[in-house]
């Protein structure tokens, strides 16, 4: 059997094409390069022999009972697959071929595969070929179709016995051994080299981050396979025909569980694992990998990447269950876990919405920071106290419910000017509102702020008033000076402020005249020379004396 002859059988599946083996990987040694060989029979060998052993059992499991012979008809079957196996994983033991690798002989490790997977082989190519016809007759299309899937598994192992190649310990080392070995032999070389440190190999991982499994192998036979027990099983199962596809799948959906072969085109699954373990939102998707490479190094490697587990094909159905409902039960655990972690952020940020409703948002960071006592003495600041006048007289006219809404009307288009005007909003006191300019976060112009804020307040209620039967109007108090400022309340906390400037101001309001803003004598000369105000003359202020107070009718500059 020439190489020609040998490539040219691959060739009927050009996208499986790998690039050949670059110079500096060529040089490893007849050594690893045999062992690459031999590894990648033992692989071409065991793909067909799963296939065969997987499509038995499930018929067995589906086949009616009264059909005696039909059941020992394919229980031979089954049971020469099993022998198949057990014959390639026997003469193909890694642990042999690690042992023996510089002494062993291909060319008889061939011909000891040719002569004894003949019998068994012959056993289900022909059983298969009996019961194939059988089932037509009986119109079994399920039956046909899965022991067609049979035969065609055992003529690609006999395919695969006939084109072995055996490569000599010379030819093995050579530079060139690219040109010596199948496409399917360079891909194993190649992913052997992910597991087989060579000195140039960095090892690491970065640490790093429902039910529907996604199962990824280039064998159709294998994924058909692997789906029909996942699905029997009442498992959503998608597909991917490489590393790469598989995980742009996982891009665009989410997956309980990935089922990963290792020998594959565009991307194997080592580098799956890699890429998935240093992606966050992949990260935490468990991974069984289910692989004919059986290597212990293999296995170590794929744990070492982050795989949750690892089975040699062909894979055990009750072992393969069991896996899967212990992956499956520590991934539920895990969203579980970020579900409560998710409720418990969603809480938190609740709550300090609910605070910063109440607190000025530089007080609730101090708060969070752990500081205890909260008070502040402000040298400079602006108070402003509004009320609604009539608004007595509309409660009692009025039933609750409109009461309440129409107050939150008003105080709702009053907090959106606060809010406009950068100010910071202290407190209602029944239908009075109390807003300060300067604090808790401490601004040269607060006066000016909070007097655009009084005419933009005095404005909106003569809007809202149009429309109204029994309009309400708004007096405005606003007097500058020191302040002190805190938290009060262990419970039902409360920022609020203190002294001299908040008593005036609201004196001022308090003896206002309905629809204007009253501003004491210090915040005028702030005010005089960008707004027109015009003098209401001295005012007896409760606790005060004589205030000379003024009107602000606008800005005007």
């Amino acid at each position: 059997m020439t190489n020609d002859k040998f490539r040219a059988d691959y060739d009927e599946e050009p996208e499986k094409r790998l690039n050949p083996i670059p110079a500096e990987r060529s040089s490893s040694g007849a050594e690893r390069s045999q062992k690459a060989l031999l590894a990648n029979i033992r692989h071409d060998l065991r793909t067909p022999i799963n296939a065969i052993i997987g499509y038995s059992e499930m018929l067995l499991e589906e086949v009616d009972d009264s059909q005696a012979l039909f059941i020992a008809d394919l229980s031979k079957i089954c049971s020469a697959g099993r022998q198949l196996l057990e014959l390639v994983n026997r003469i193909l033991d890694p642990k042999r071929i690690e042992a023996e690798i510089i002494d062993i002989d291909s060319q008889a490790v061939e011909a000891q595969l040719r002569r004894e997977l003949r019998d068994p082989l012959n056993t289900v190519i022909g059983y298969t070929e009996i019961l194939l016809e059988e089932s037509k007759e009986l119109g079994k299309e399920t039956f046909v179709s899965d022991l067609g899937k049979i035969a065609e598994s055992g003529k690609r192992l006999l395919d695969s016995l006939d084109n072995i190649i055996s490569v000599s310990k010379a030819q093995a080392s050579k530079a060139g051994l690219s040109t010596e070995l199948t496409n399917s032999s360079v891909f194993i070389n190649e992913t052997l080299a992910d597991i087989l440190p060579d000195g140039r190999r960095n090892d690491s991982v970065k640490d790093v981050y429902s039910g529907s499994i996604l199962v990824v192998d280039d064998n159709d036979l294998n994924r058909d396979l692997l789906s029909r027990h996942l699905e029997h099983q009442g498992y959503t199962v998608s597909h991917a025909i490489n590393g790469r596809e598989a995980l742009d799948r996982m891009t665009g959906q989410k997956f309980d569980l990935v089922l990963l072969d290792m020998m594959m085109p565009e991307l194997n699954g080592f580098q799956v694992l890699q890429i998935m373990k240093s992606d966050t939102a992949l990260r935490h998707i468990p991974v069984i990998v289910i692989s004919a490479l059986d290597e212990v190094d293999a296995v170590a490697r794929c744990i070492s990447l982050g795989a949750t587990d690892y089975l040699p094909k062909p894979f055990n159905p009750m072992l393969l269950q069991a896996r899967i409902n212990s992956s499956l039960a520590v991934k539920r655990m895990y969203d579980m876990e970020q579900d409560h972690i998710k409720a418990i952020q969603e809480e938190q940020q609740k709550s300090e919405r609910l605070l910063l409703n109440i607190l000025p948002s530089s007080i609730v960071a101090r708060l969070k920071e752990g500081e205890g006592v909260i008070a502040d003495f402000f040298a400079e600041a602006t108070v402003l106290f509004a009320d609604l006048v009539g608004f007595t007289a509309f409660s009692a006219r009025n039933s609750p419910k409109m009461v309440v809404q129409k107050l939150n009307a008003v105080f709702s288009t009053f907090d959106e000017l606060v809010e406009k005007h950068g100010l910071e909003k202290i407190k209602t006191i029944g239908d009075g509102y109390m807003v300060a300019g300067g604090i808790p976060v401490p601004r040269r112009d607060h006066v000016k702020a909070v007097a655009n804020l009084a005419l933009a307040m005095r404005d909106e209620m003569l809007k809202m008033n149009k429309e109204e039967p029994n309009p309400l109007s708004v007096r405005i108090g606003i007097h500058s000076g020191s302040v002190v400022a805190g938290i009060i309340g262990t419970k039902k906390f409360a920022y609020d402020l203190w002294g001299d400037t908040v008593n005036t101001a609201s004196r001022l309001e308090s003896n206002g005249i309905p629809g204007n803003i009253l501003t004491s004598e210090a915040t005028y000369f702030t005010l005089r020379d960008n707004y027109l105000l015009r003098p209401n003359g001295p005012l007896k202020l409760k606790g005060k004396g004589e205030e000379m107070t003024y009107i602000l009718e606008k800005a005007v500059g």
